[in-house]
Formats: structure tokens, C-alpha cells, sequence
């Protein structure tokens, strides 16, 4: 009896263990996707406009040659499949009040062409549907693919994402974001207060 509960116990373990790796080989090789798209934003012409467009739905865009920080996490996202004009509004539909639509903009009902073009309201998603993360002083505690948000002088949000690229003395991640230059890599993880951090690898992904 001990003999085969001890191989039924190895059996199992062996199952973890291969579920555990298929899941991480899994996580990795979308992250990488997902980096490889943030970087592909930085070869993109892009002049920073924000202005008010109306836009298709799903999988809507402004033109390709403006966009401001939050185009770049949407583009990026949509290289993997992952539409998050269309998440974010289906989940801002049904949880208007969880959203700071109505307190910053005060709007009264979700509007597809620009509620996931705003910070906060990533924020938000990113909060109930992706990983809230700790914020830290520990540049090790941002890994790639990990969404980080700011807030700039004049009380402006900012959102970039963390990439698998160190600063010249090697001891900060890079940032792919637009912060008004176009999309560019930069060393500024710390050069702004941090409001947010956030892991998100997609809703219902499979």
C-alpha cells in the first residue's frame, strides 16, 4: 500500500512540476511577444497628438502617425491579439462607477473612442483584471513586460512599459513610451513619482 501511494505521490508532483514549466515557458514566450511589439513602437513615426477622435469598434485606432503614451501600450497589446478598446469598454459598460470616468471627466456613460486612450482608466482595468504590483525603490522589482504609470509635472499621467534592456550603468530597466517625442527607450523609471505597476497578460487568455 505505502509503495503505491508513493508512486501515486511522484506521479503527481511530476504533474505539477510539468504544469508549473508549461505555464512559465508559456508566460515567456509572451512577454517576449509582447516586448518585441513595445520595441517595434519605437521604429514607428509617431507625432504625439491626443486630440478627441471618433474611431471604429472593435480593434479601432487613431491614425498610425499620432498617438500619445497609452497608443503604445494598446498597439503593442494588439500585436498579441489582445484589444483593449474592446475590454476595457465591455468592462467599463458593465462597472461604470469602478472607473474615474465620471469623477475626472465627468461623463456619465463609457465612450468607446477614447476610454482606453486614458490612464486612469487602464489603471483601473489593470487593477481588476491584471496583477496589482508592489511599488518600490528596487529597480529589481520591475520586471519586462511589467506596466508602470506616473505622474508628470502639471499633475499629467504617464504609463510606460518595463523592458528586457538595462541603463548604461546596468542597474535600471528601460521604459518603451511616449512621453511626447514620439515612442522612444529611455532610462526613467525613477524620474517620475510612481502611481501604479501592473502585470497584465491578458483577459481570458487562453
Amino acid at each position: 500500500m505505502n509503495k503505491k501511494l508513493n508512486i501515486s505521490c511522484l506521479l503527481l508532483l511530476v504533474y505539477a512540476v510539468s504544469i508549473n514549466t508549461f505555464a512559465s515557458t508559456k508566460t515567456e514566450i509572451f512577454v517576449g511577444k509582447l516586448l518585441k511589439a513595445a520595441k517595434n513602437r519605437t521604429k514607428q513615426l509617431v507625432i504625439y497628438n491626443g486630440a478627441y477622435i471618433k474611431i471604429s469598434y472593435p480593434n479601432g485606432d487613431v491614425p498610425k502617425n499620432i498617438g500619445v503614451c497609452t497608443d503604445v501600450i494598446v498597439r503593442s497589446y494588439r500585436k498579441l491579439g489582445i484589444d483593449l478598446q474592446k475590454q476595457v469598454h465591455e468592462d467599463i459598460s458593465k462597472n461604470f462607477s469602478s472607473y474615474p470616468s465620471k469623477r475626472i471627466w465627468g461623463l456619465k456613460n463609457p465612450d468607446k473612442n477614447i476610454d482606453h486612450r486614458r490612464v486612469p482608466n487602464l489603471r483601473a482595468f489593470f487593477k481588476r483584471h491584471g496583477e496589482t504590483l508592489k511599488i518600490t525603490k528596487d529597480p529589481a522589482d520591475y520586471k519586462p513586460g511589467n506596466l508602470v504609470t506616473w505622474v508628470l509635472p502639471g499633475n499629467l499621467p504617464h504609463i510606460g512599459i518595463v523592458i528586457n534592456e538595462k541603463s548604461k550603468d546596468g542597474k535600471r530597466p528601460l521604459i518603451v513610451h511616449n512621453i511626447g517625442a514620439g515612442p522612444v527607450v529611455e532610462d526613467m523609471l525613477f524620474d517620475y513619482k510612481i502611481t501604479g505597476h501592473y502585470r497584465y497578460y491578458g483577459k481570458n487568455r487562453n
